[in-house]
């Protein structure tokens, strides 16, 4: 399940990006656009099933952990990663000022979701108020997304089809590495919000990446960065907007919510125009991240 998974998971990226880059052309935005929304979303549909069935379960644990988790290996792990093995990734000039933008969104809703969270809770009104932020934040993205960047390499007649395949090759791929994985997790007894913040979180944030390291190889950094913005903006404020609105949902530890704040002010040293800054900066990013987990399961 797992290889096979892993699999999916590749020829999924594969077809996703092929799909929006064509999709971008065909509908007249630039493939930034695409990645912060429709692609963005596509990937973050394993962190909408996981986290709406685990707090259907009464997991909450599970639930507000893995939308955390998911934000802070985003950033930690893929953003990270991307940076070291391709340190001129995401200088495109032309998508530049677009990305920072959405960085400052990413911010923004992280911020929110931290000052909601010192009410204890996440209720209706928390969810409305994720809703409507959502909703603007949405609208602005795509209201910006005339202009494509650099055109890619390849094309497909068939855009739409290609993007929805590659969806659904990535959503199965996530989903049989992931039910390993907490099958796993179980056995060793390991404690729900660890199995939340750490496991599930990179099982579901497994289409993100398969995502940006196609992307990142075909070039297509627009894509790349902007699928890993638009996840934490559609984990934050639709995933856990939508369930506020139908549960009493408890806020995630403090500890952890400063850790997803500080990852995502980390994002603003990778727009410094050194590469070896950016690469530098992407070492010292894999390694806060590692010794998060490691502080996570008691290791250190």
């Amino acid at each position: 399940m797992f290889f096979f998974g892993l699999i999916l998971l590749a020829i999924g990226g594969d077809f996703l990006v092929r799909g929006a880059e064509s999709l971008a052309v065909w509908m007249g935005v630039s493939p930034t656009t695409i990645g912060l929304t429709v692609v963005a979303f596509g990937t973050s549909l394993p962190e909408l099933m996981v986290t709406t069935e685990a707090f259907w379960l009464g997991d909450y644990a599970i639930g507000t952990g893995n939308l955390v988790g998911s934000n802070i290996v985003n950033i930690g792990l893929i953003l990270a990663l991307g940076y070291i093995v391709m340190p001129a990734f995401g200088s495109v000039t032309e998508s530049r000022s677009r990305l920072f933008v959405n960085t400052l969104f990413t911010l923004g809703a992280a911020l929110v979701f931290a000052l909601l969270s010192l009410r204890g809770f996440f209720d209706g009104f928390s969810g409305n108020v994720f809703l409507v932020l959502f909703s603007g934040i949405f609208y602005l993205m795509w209201r910006s997304g005339d202009g494509p960047d650099p055109p890619s390499e390849s094309h497909t007649r068939y855009p739409l089809i290609l993007t929805v395949a590659g969806l659904v090759m990535v959503f199965l791929g996530a989903h049989l590495l992931l039910s390993g994985a907490v099958e796993i997790a179980e056995i060793f007894a390991v404690p729900q919000a660890v199995i939340g913040l750490s496991l599930v979180a990179v099982g579901t944030a497994l289409p993100e990446l398969a995502t940006s390291v196609i992307a990142i190889i075909k070039k297509s950094h627009g894509v790349a960065i902007g699928n890993i913005l638009g996840s934490n903006i559609f984990n934050l404020l639709f995933i856990l907007g939508i369930n506020s609105l139908f549960f009493t949902i408890p806020a995630a530890d403090p500890k952890d919510t400063l850790v997803m704040i500080g990852f995502t002010f980390a994002i603003f040293p990778f727009f410094i125009r050194n590469n070896r800054i950016r690469q530098i900066w992407g070492g010292l990013l894999l390694g806060a991240y590692l010794l998060y987990i490691l502080l996570l399961y008691g290791i250190v």
